[in-house]
């Protein structure tokens, strides 16, 4: 009720004094009391930032809204890998694909043995018990196998790729004195293809590089 008083008091005295200096200070006057009457109404709602700066307080403000987002976000969509981890079918790909991982590291380790711990020189031919591993293990398998022994094998030997010549790769040398690459990758595949028919493109995806072979 003080506000209003003041106010027709403000109006009594310009009405009243014929001097504009007791009408400036009157006005004055009520400005500033109305001014404090609302900042301490207002006080309250503002006190529990009152001893943070603007920036602190954005700061604060924001942090608890994106922490309840994230929660309300993590309770109704969990994620997708969290998903498909509870699913029964993870476990078994997930055996499967280490099942498939220990047959065959051993003639991979073989064959990156041969091809790049200095072993075999360039043009060198390999000896019987390494021939015989990766004759059956590898090229048996390779999908032109037949096509690239052609007339006969003679031996496996490890030279330079033809035209990569910072790789070297694998080569079965004929019997009429021909030889001609092939790749232990390609042949891996299709091994993988043959003994885990369910499995093998996912694996074959995930563990071997695009184009290799």
């Amino acid at each position: 009720m003080a506000a209003p008083l003041l106010l027709r008091q403000a109006l009594l005295l310009r009405c009243g004094d014929q001097k504009g200096v007791v009408q400036v200070v009157c006005f004055h006057n009520y400005q500033s009391f109305t001014a404090g009457a609302i900042a301490a109404r207002y006080r309250p709602l503002c006190s529990a930032t009152a001893n943070l700066s603007s920036d602190e307080a954005d700061e604060k403000t924001k942090s608890s809204g994106i922490s309840n987002n994230s929660f309300v976000r993590k309770a109704q969509f969990p994620s997708s890998q969290s998903r498909w981890e509870d699913d029964p079918d993870y476990r078994k790909w997930k055996d499967k694909k280490e099942e498939i991982l220990r047959d065959i590291e051993p003639i991979i380790m073989l064959a990156k043995d041969i091809l790049h711990s200095g072993r075999y020189m360039d043009g060198a031919r390999l000896n019987m018990e390494d021939q015989k591993a990766v004759v059956e293990k590898l090229l048996a398998y390779h999908p032109q196998s037949e096509d690239k022994v052609g007339c006969g094998l003679e031996s496996i030997m490890v030279d330079r790729h033809p035209q990569y010549r910072q790789s070297r790769c694998l080569f079965i040398v004929r019997t009429d004195g021909g030889w001609v690459d092939f790749s232990y990758q390609k042949c891996l595949r299709e091994y993988i293809r043959d003994k885990y028919p369910t499995h093998a493109e996912r694996f074959i995806r995930r563990h071997f590089k695009r184009g290799s072979g």
